[in-house]
């Protein structure tokens, strides 16, 4: 069950960078989406083979996306990077605790 919040996100980030390529031609905003969008999806089909650093390539797509997306969130208090931000937040909880738990085992 670990490996469906990562292919969502997954997707979300892929189809978010395609939106802001076909609306602003922001070639930037697509290669940020589908890389952050590659980087879960790989993390998702990872946990959900049972193979090693799934949970970690997940953890650092958060990471990334979190890096980008928390400070233009704060300077221009738009929805986009707030939305962002709040999907990296969760992810960043939910594999970060995921990674915590597999540490104690």
């Amino acid at each position: 069950m670990a490996d469906l919040p990562a292919l969502i996100l997954g997707l979300l980030c892929a189809f978010g960078g395609t939106m802001g390529y076909v609306r602003t031609g922001s070639v930037p905003s697509l290669v940020a989406g589908m890389g952050v969008g590659a980087l879960y999806t790989y993390g998702g089909l990872r946990i959900r083979n049972g193979q090693p650093y799934g949970v970690e390539t997940a953890l650092l797509a958060s990471l990334v996306l979190a890096g980008s997306s928390f400070p233009r969130a704060v300077k221009t208090g738009k929805p986009l990077p707030i939305g962002l931000s709040v999907l990296a937040t969760y992810g960043l909880f939910y594999y970060g605790m995921k990674y915590k738990n597999a540490a104690r085992l």
